[in-house]
């Protein structure tokens, strides 16, 4: 177990229970996209693989009980993982349109796609390896997307300070 999945482990229970009884803990969920939407401009899929607090859960308690066989190779193709965020993305959309712009409305939604996906990570890190779902995670993707614009935004910067 790495040292920040000990730190950060505890917030899927905080989010996923917690945001049960008061759904403001939805934002939580907000600002780490946030800051890790911000951060894979730099860094990649560091949140994933080190501060990701499902990821977390993921490596500590569900790789005990992963039947450990191979993800499914339609997993890795590009398309397939756009089309995972891309309904993500809409369901997400939708019910905040949905949602009357109600604060406490719009943190529940983000506890029941926190919910609904954690969900789909245990049923997919059971069947498949403990980190299936990071495979096709929506937010990985994206995350994945993110760097590469950076670093080719940072390879021009370079190439055009060497002139």
């Amino acid at each position: 177990m790495k040292k920040a999945q000990s730190l950060t482990i505890w917030l899927l229970p905080l989010i996923l229970f917690g945001g049960l009884l008061n759904p403001a803990l939805g934002y939580l969920v907000v600002a780490m996209m946030a800051f890790f939407l911000t951060l894979s401009f730099f860094k990649g899929r560091y949140w994933c693989w080190n501060l990701c607090p499902r990821g977390a859960f993921l490596d500590i308690a569900l790789s005990k009980f992963s039947l450990n066989r191979f993800i499914p190779r339609i997993f890795l193709k590009q398309w397939f993982r756009w089309s995972v965020f891309t309904l993500f993305a809409a369901f997400l959309v939708f019910r905040l349109v949905n949602s009357g712009g109600e604060w406490l409305v719009i943190g529940s939604i983000f506890v029941s796609m926190c919910i609904l996906t954690t969900a789909i990570s245990v049923i997919l890190g059971v069947f498949t390896r403990h980190r299936g779902w990071c495979t096709i995670c929506p937010m990985g993707t994206l995350q994945e997307h993110i760097y590469k614009i950076g670093k080719s935004n940072n390879d021009l910067f370079s190439k055009q300070a060497d002139k």
